[in-house]
């Protein structure tokens, strides 16, 4: 079986959620991890997770509605968390400089204040980082005792090493697959027990179906390119990931 540690559901992105959770079955993909990470996206996830059983969410503030979140906030979101076990996680949260370059502060402050939830509920985190992935890990280095996911890792060796030594596993999606990608050189130097999977859907669809809207169906793909690299067989991958995924997220499978 698989597990999808990061995606996107709705009912805008151009499958059902319902045939969304059904392809990802068909496909061994088992369990899900959605990301609601915009206020207005917080409610939904209490809906996709009581209707889905194999669905679980991260909640939290995505970097770009940064200048939007006030201190109520903060409060919304820690008591969703509490009220339900389903939320598995906070994120993804993080910096991006890619899209807001005016309100770095504001990020930042964001950024540590679901940082110290985290701290205090003992939730992992999914970390989001654009063009800021430096000043990322040296905010995470102030908050020990969390752990989690580097969301979307397309960083160089010597980063990836530091992500893993703060403890943190690096979440690879379809741009490994891509054909210029250069990701499986860092890749086949970390060990494998550092690496999930994720397809971020509906974005960056892996090959050989890339163009269309991704899916977590098409975790096995991902999954493949990571066996070639490490020249083992994908039932590995499989079983290596799963096993991580449910050690982080303390999931009963």
């Amino acid at each position: 079986m698989f597990i999808d540690t990061h995606m996107h559901i709705g009912y805008d992105f151009g499958t059902s959620p319902d045939l969304f959770i059904k392809n990802a079955i068909d496909n061994d993909v088992q369990i899900l991890i959605a990301s609601f990470c915009e206020k207005d996206d917080l409610i939904f996830s209490t809906e996709f997770v009581d209707k889905y059983k194999n669905l679980y969410a991260s909640v939290g503030y995505h970097p770009e509605v940064a200048n939007k979140i006030v201190e109520k906030d903060y409060e919304i979101l820690e008591e969703m968390i509490k009220k339900n076990p389903k939320i598995v996680a906070i994120g993804e949260i993080g910096l991006d400089y890619y899209w807001e370059k005016d309100n770095k502060e504001k990020q930042r402050e964001v950024f540590r204040r679901q940082l110290k939830l985290a701290e205090k509920l003992q939730l992992p985190v999914i970390i989001h980082s654009r063009d800021s992935i430096n000043e990322t890990y040296e905010i995470l280095k102030e908050f020990p005792k969390v752990k989690g996911i580097i969301h979307c890792f397309s960083g160089s060796l010597e980063m990836a090493r530091k992500f893993i030594d703060l403890g943190y596993v690096l979440g690879i999606g379809g741009v490994v697959t891509f054909k210029n990608s250069k990701l499986y050189q860092v890749i086949e130097q970390i060990p494998l027990t550092s690496i999930v999977l994720e397809t971020d859907s509906p974005y960056l669809s892996p090959e050989p179906v890339r163009g269309s809207t991704n899916e977590s169906k098409n975790i096995p793909y991902i999954a493949q390119k990571i066996a070639d690299i490490y020249n083992v067989p994908i039932s590995e991958v499989s079983k290596v990931t799963t096993e991580s995924v449910s050690k982080l997220f303390d999931l009963s499978i």
